[in-house]
């Protein structure tokens, strides 16, 4: 076959593909335990980041945060509807993303402002640690911005009601305009505001411009400026994760109990 011909050129340029694809593949499935382990250790140094563990900017080896992670919290999984811990299943294991596509283990939301169609039937909630007693707990947010859902953690003080801190570890919204959700600045100004009030209900908001400070203003958190619609969504994705809907009935008991 002469190498100058139409012939030799496809069957050369399909060889490649080939070759190139079975690399690939191959690479993809070699890779796929390393990936989710390296994913499981982000959410797990979000997890620490919203309960102020982890400092924002602090370089932390994914090794540490393993550590850090198993020394610092334990894991519970709750019935979202009833609020009250469930035994059966391993949190550790437990995928909540999945189980609330999954409709054997998820059940329709109810209307709502963040675009969520359905709620998980079990939810998880990380115990952060002090002295062995429950010093604060860290729940998964999630919710419609303004380009897709924004995936995070909410850390609440051991009265279930004071924030301690947030994080955001996935969104697509606009860098310096929406996403500014993952500004350490933005983010500086939630601990210590409330969210709920006085009746229990979801009260912390982002409003339009300034709030006052955590004592002028518990329950309102500065926009973030040219962002006004990722703002409503990280509001709407409050009141329906701190509500009846979400965590509200495991949140409620949580107070009760003063931190079970």
């Amino acid at each position: 076959m002469q190498l100058n011909s139409v012939k030799y050129t496809i069957m050369f340029a399909a060889i490649v593909c080939i070759a190139c694809s079975i690399m690939v593949a191959v690479s993809a499935v070699a890779l796929a335990e390393r990936q989710e382990l390296n994913r499981k250790v982000y959410k797990q140094r979000n997890v620490l980041m919203a309960a102020g563990i982890i400092k924002d900017g602090e370089k932390v080896s994914n090794q540490d945060v393993v550590k850090l992670f198993d020394e610092n919290t334990e894991m519970k999984l709750v019935d979202l509807k009833t609020g009250e811990y469930v035994e059966d299943g391993d949190p550790a294991s437990y995928n909540q993303l999945a189980a609330r596509d999954d409709p054997a283990q998820s059940h329709p939301a109810p209307e709502n402002s963040s675009s969520i169609k359905r709620v998980p039937n079990k939810g998880l909630v990380f115990h952060v640690m002090k002295e062995g007693k429950v010093d604060a707990v860290v729940v998964p947010i999630e919710g419609y911005g303004l380009w897709g859902t924004l995936y995070g953690y909410l850390a609440l003080e051991h009265d279930g009601n004071t924030i301690r801190g947030i994080t955001y570890y996935d969104h697509k919204e606009t860098p310096g305009l929406g996403g500014e959700v993952d500004n350490p600045k933005w983010k500086a100004l939630w601990p210590g505001r409330k969210g709920f009030d006085d009746d229990g209900k979801p009260a912390i908001r982002v409003i339009k411009g300034k709030a006052g400070s955590v004592d002028e203003a518990p329950h309102e958190i500065d926009g973030m400026s040219g962002a006004t619609i990722t703002s409503n969504g990280v509001t709407h994705m409050m009141d329906f994760w701190l509500g009846e809907a979400g965590y509200g009935p495991f949140l409620h008991k949580f107070r009760e109990q003063g931190s079970a």
